[in-house]
């Protein structure tokens, strides 16, 4: 077979088997083939392995490239914060391996809202708000968040059917004015007392680590994280207001 027909073969496998996610893997992993015969004839590595239909880490990868693309800068910060991200929570090899599906995933122009979609279907929808938590968090890897990586996020936010409410919550995490305390809550900061202390019962309802105890305990952290920042705006709303 010819060199470069090879990722393709692989691709139309993946995309048929796996939806959108696969076609990505299946493209890149025939690359890398391609790679090693043409370096070194009669030896072939895979240099990540495939992988199941609504993988969380690759699909962190595919949204972890548009935002990092949405501002037309790769910053060492943010590919530091995919790294340690991974290595925190997988181990140094699954780390590398990622990391190298990674750098086709962030040099190919693939096709987001299929991608969303696919893990629309396979995620729930704490699931999905934890992908979200984790955007912003790459945003703000060098210090601060664009107006392109919020608009960039919001897209995303729309291909996955994560409500406009629900992205300025978490969004007010970690962009800060003098009303984010009530956004973080979906709450007017006209509201009375009663219907802060329903917005926190039911965020904190919402955002429990529990929900997303099937992500494994590396999800945790993230997850507890969101957690605290329900219970930091609704003390402080309590503080703001003497209740």
């Amino acid at each position: 077979m010819k060199p470069g027909w090879e990722k393709w073969l692989w691709g139309g496998l993946g995309w048929a088997m796996l939806g959108p996610i696969g076609g990505i893997l299946g493209f890149a992993l025939g690359a890398v083939r391609d790679q090693t015969k043409f370096e070194d004839q009669g030896r072939v590595e895979e240099a990540y392995p495939r992988t199941r239909p609504g993988d969380f880490g690759v699909s962190l990868l595919v949204l972890f490239a548009a935002v990092m693309r949405a501002d037309e800068k790769l910053l060492k910060s943010e590919l530091d914060f995919v790294k340690d991200f991974f290595e925190r929570n997988f181990g140094a090899k699954y780390a590398r391996e990622r990391m190298i599906l990674f750098k086709d995933i962030l040099a190919q122009d693939y096709p987001l809202r299929d991608v969303c979609h696919q893990i629309r279907r396979n995620m729930d929808h704490p699931s999905r708000l934890e992908l979200i938590h984790l955007l912003f968090g790459l945003a703000r890897a060098d210090g601060s968040i664009t107006p392109s990586e919020i608009d960039a996020i919001r897209k995303i936010c729309g291909y996955l059917g994560v409500s406009p409410a629900d992205f300025e919550s978490i969004k007010a995490m970690f962009v800060k004015d003098t009303t984010s305390a009530y956004k973080v809550l979906e709450v007017d900061p006209n509201a009375d007392e009663e219907t802060v202390k329903r917005a926190y019962r039911r965020m904190a309802n919402k955002y429990h680590p529990d929900k997303v105890n099937h992500l494994g305990e590396d999800f945790l952290v993230v997850a507890e994280d969101k957690f605290k920042a329900i219970n930091t705006a609704y003390q402080q709303i309590r503080q703001e207001r003497g209740f």
